[in-house]
């Protein structure tokens, strides 16, 4: 019986060599270095448009935002925890992750950016330095990281591990602040970060069932999130899948003629819809953009939608296959893609030295595949599991489905 795996050549895709996710995955110092340079920038790019649209950084304090300015500042203590004030920065994954750190550049520098340790309510009202200052001791990380990894021995995937990290860290960051800027009506200048229409539907890509192994050893080459690692061997039946995301052509008759319909809905997405009440109607209405990939839904959404179009979600197990068996044809990155799968370990899941990444969340959210067209290219990888709670409706996250 034949098995896909992910190694297999022209399974990646995107993150196949010679794509901005194959550098950041496996890139030696200079092409590292490089990234780092090209990921702040756009950090402060982004955080300059906050600051011209945002009167004093002032963003209301709810739980899917962050202060800009806290941001940040968290971005690079992130950086520095992890690198330079890291002892064991050059031993790769499996560090110990809780080894005394080197001084930071201020001495309240974890009472103020420890995103494990500081609570998301608090933020609001924390001790921060003026922008200016925030800035300065950004660059000076910036400085420091870069100037540890040029003398760092080798390019060798253990000793860059934790460069890697920081570098996709802020990637994620950046993506976050880019979805956060426009809910709050902050306009994205940068011509990068909009979204692309999509063609009329084309034809549904019928995909042959086989034995299908999700996961990665622990030998494989170049940097991967600790959730990818163990393995996961499902039987996939046949199926016909979507060439590529519903859009909202689709997606508009449901809202009158289904959304407000308890028979649609899961108990816990009717709860949700209950309580969200008509103005969630009118948001989507207002966000609905004909010709375009379906954005800014919830999981309970997707759901409702899939029953009422008599379709159903993917699991993450047959997306992954889809992809691999499609190629070119199963068109993905324009929205995240909502998934029937729970966010669960794979087999022999061992969390990296960043504890808080992965293990925390193993609580029954779903997972996202693909990417959007607010994440930077070299975030979207195949292999990326993304995950968020089912009634999250602020992120750039759609869905493509199954026929029933």
């Amino acid at each position: 019986m034949h098995v896909t795996t992910l190694s297999e050549p022209g399974a990646a895709g995107r993150g196949s060599p010679g794509t901005p996710a194959w550098a950041a995955r496996h890139g030696g110092r200079a092409t590292l270095a490089a990234l780092l340079r090209a990921s702040r920038t756009d950090t402060l790019a982004t955080f300059a448009a906050f600051e011209q649209a945002l009167p004093g950084l002032r963003v209301p304090p709810r739980t899917e935002l962050n202060p800009p300015h806290w941001e940040l500042g968290h971005i690079g203590w992130f950086q520095g925890w992890w690198t330079t004030r890291f002892p064991a920065w050059s031993q790769g994954p499996r560090a110990e992750p809780t080894l005394t750190r080197r001084p930071a550049l201020r001495p309240d520098a974890e009472a103020l950016y420890d995103s494990s340790a500081v609570p998301h309510a608090t933020r609001w009202a924390l001790p921060l330095p003026d922008v200016a200052t925030t800035k300065a001791e950004l660059a000076r990380q910036l400085d420091a990281t870069l100037a540890l990894l040029a003398d760092a021995p080798d390019d060798g995937d253990d000793t860059l591990y934790t460069f890697r990290l920081a570098l996709l860290h802020e990637d994620m960051h950046h993506e976050a602040a880019l979805y956060m800027a426009q809910g709050l009506g902050v306009p994205a200048a940068d011509a990068r970060w909009q979204p692309r229409p999509l063609p009329a539907p084309p034809a549904a890509l019928r995909i042959q069932g086989e034995e299908i192994e999700l996961g990665r050893d622990v030998s494989a080459p170049g940097f991967a999130f600790d959730n990818e690692f163990g393995r996961c061997r499902e039987r996939v039946a046949p199926f016909t899948i979507d060439a590529q995301a519903v859009r909202w052509d689709e997606f508009l008759p449901f809202l009158e003629q289904g959304h407000g319909q308890a028979r649609w809905w899961t108990e816990a997405g009717w709860a949700w819809r209950q309580q969200q009440g008509t103005a969630r109607l009118q948001r989507l209405h207002a966000q609905a953009r004909p010709g375009f990939a379906v954005t800014f839904i919830s999981a309970h959404e997707a759901q409702a939608w899939c029953r009422w179009a008599g379709r159903r979600l993917p699991a993450e197990a047959e997306w992954v296959l889809a992809q691999r068996q499609a190629g070119a044809a199963f068109r993905w990155g324009d929205v995240w893609e909502w998934t029937a799968s729970a966010f669960v370990p794979f087999e022999g899941f061992e969390p990296h030295l960043y504890r808080d990444y992965s293990a925390p969340w193993f609580d029954g959210r779903p997972v996202l595949k693909g990417a959007s067209w607010l994440t930077q290219p070299r975030l979207a990888h195949p292999a990326y599991r993304n995950f968020f709670g089912a009634s999250r409706c602020d992120i750039p996250a759609g869905l493509r489905s199954i026929a029933v």
